[in-house]
């Protein structure tokens, strides 16, 4: 199974760190409100950096990684060209 972590921008711009093994379908979910509590009413939501690990253990460590850094970090990262994904 292979899982993702990704960072969405809310269209307040304040970003938004998870993890999953199924992007789309979860992409989707905080779209229709059904995603965590901190995206609800946030929408449209604009999938800025996706990050694909082989496993959930591997997942959850850099999600705790990525959190922990600066919203300038964050962007910088999802500047990188070969992680960014744009959703219409």
């Amino acid at each position: 199974m292979n899982w993702s972590v990704y960072i969405l921008e809310c269209n307040d711009g304040s970003l938004y760190t998870g993890i999953t093994n199924d992007l789309d379908k979860r992409i989707m979910a905080h779209e229709l409100g059904h995603g965590a509590k901190y995206t609800r009413g946030k929408a449209p939501l604009n999938l800025i950096y996706r990050e694909p690990h082989k496993n959930r253990s591997e997942a959850s460590k850099r999600e705790l990684e990525i959190k922990k850094l600066t919203r300038k970090e964050k962007l910088a990262l999802a500047d990188n060209k070969s992680n960014c994904i744009e959703n219409s």
